[in-house]
């Protein structure tokens, strides 16, 4: 570690809060799916910010429109019509079950809001009494009170007590145990398609259709909490099109903003039509910039053949992936659909990731369960053929 970086780190320590646990390095340039330190050190970017740079870094296309919104307008606020907002909006409609978006700046604000959206839709068509929102263990929602306390994991609630109220978890991919847990009380279910931070954990197709039929006979919403998975992550724009299954809420943010904070919310006009105006508010949500950054993401993906590239590239990235787990025999098979996917450990997570990083590799460990592995979604065969090799030169020291 050189001295640039020590002398950051220290800076670092002194002025900012104490609320992650960062790699002893500082990234300050990428391009594609790599990315340099501020040492020069080159690596191979198999986080993308944690699935936000979904097209790489410095896509020229996002680049472009961000420049351009630069030397036009970036902030209005919510008092006019923003016509970036309005054009992104129309994307997402044209291209999901949804009728109306709300903007706002990231996912725990996306699903704050569709929490809200929610109790608003349950109490002014059933009454006081319904509202409970129903998630599940393992999950993770994002960290406001409200969203903290959807997130199903007592790690990330120690020490915020007392939590708000109305909030109940069944277990995913455990249909009994959903119809014990919904009620006439529930006003929603929320559930991450595929559970991220949870250790890359697929929803089972009978599962999310149960979750469907019981939100129906119960009067309840169900919500589809993308933050990690939308935005073409699994070989799709939403996970949810892999199934048969359709929200009434879904939650965006991460990709969707190529690396520009924002947050979505979509749903379909009955639902969206609770909300009143003076309801809920951002006041940088949808802003000219953000917008004009998604508007230049969801094109690129749009375009004929992008998401087949996409999943031709996933599936081999799974399959070399699985060799290796095979090779070392490590357990339970690699998981995930597209390009989130996790390949359980049950020991050597950290050192893993660790080494890899050492190599020129950045991935990392989701859930203490699983190597999580979300590069660039236009990731080459190359590329993915580099970073199988750093692997398997790590798992032959470490196993």
């Amino acid at each position: 570690m050189s001295t640039e970086t020590e002398k950051l780190i220290q800076e670092g320590q002194a002025v900012v809060m104490n609320t992650y646990g960062r790699l002893p390095m500082a990234l300050v340039k990428g391009e594609g799916s790599w990315v340099w330190d501020v040492e020069g050190n080159k690596y191979l970017d198999f986080v993308s910010g944690i699935a936000v740079n979904s097209l790489g870094h410095k896509h020229p296309e996002v680049v472009k429109a961000i420049q351009k919104q630069t030397e036009e307008i970036l902030h209005t606020s919510n008092l006019y019509w923003i016509p970036n907002q309005i054009h992104l909006a129309k994307l997402l409609v044209e291209n999901s079950f949804a009728d109306k978006v709300f903007f706002c700046n990231s996912g725990a604000e996306a699903n704050e809001g569709a929490i809200k959206l929610a109790r608003k839709y349950a109490k002014a068509h059933y009454g006081n009494e319904k509202y409970e929102i129903l998630s599940l263990k393992n999950s993770f929602h994002g960290r406001t009170l409200a969203t903290l306390t959807a997130t199903g994991q007592t790690k990330y609630q120690a020490g915020y007590e007392p939590l708000p109220e109305g909030f109940a978890y069944a277990e995913l991919n455990n249909p009994d145990d959903l119809k014990q847990k919904i009620t006439d009380k529930t006003a929603a279910v929320i559930i991450e398609p595929i559970q991220g931070e949870g250790g890359i954990i697929p929803a089972e197709l009978d599962f999310l259709q149960t979750a469907r039929k019981l939100c129906d006979e119960k009067g309840a919403l169900l919500i589809f909490d993308e933050v990690q998975t939308g935005v073409g992550r699994t070989g799709k724009l939403f996970a949810h099109e892999w199934s048969s299954v359709k929200p009434d809420i879904m939650t965006l943010a991460k990709a969707l903003g190529g690396g520009v904070p924002i947050g979505a919310m979509l749903a379909k006009d009955e639902v969206a039509s609770a909300f009143k105006p003076g309801d809920h508010a951002s006041t940088f949500g949808g802003n000219p910039l953000a917008t004009a950054a998604g508007c230049a993401v969801l094109k690129v993906m749009l375009e004929e053949g992008f998401f087949e590239d996409v999943q031709e590239h996933a599936a081999y990235f799974k399959a070399e992936l699985q060799k290796l787990a095979d090779k070392y025999q490590t357990g339970e098979p690699v998981r995930g659909i597209g390009f989130l996917l996790g390949w359980p450990l049950a020991k050597l997570g950290p050192e893993t990731v660790n080494a890899c990083r050492e190599k020129g590799l950045l991935i990392n460990f989701a859930g203490g369960k699983a190597l999580r592995f979300v590069p660039p979604i236009n990731v080459s065969y190359e590329e993915i053929d580099r970073a199988v090799k750093i692997l398997d030169d790590v798992f032959s020291s470490l196993w």
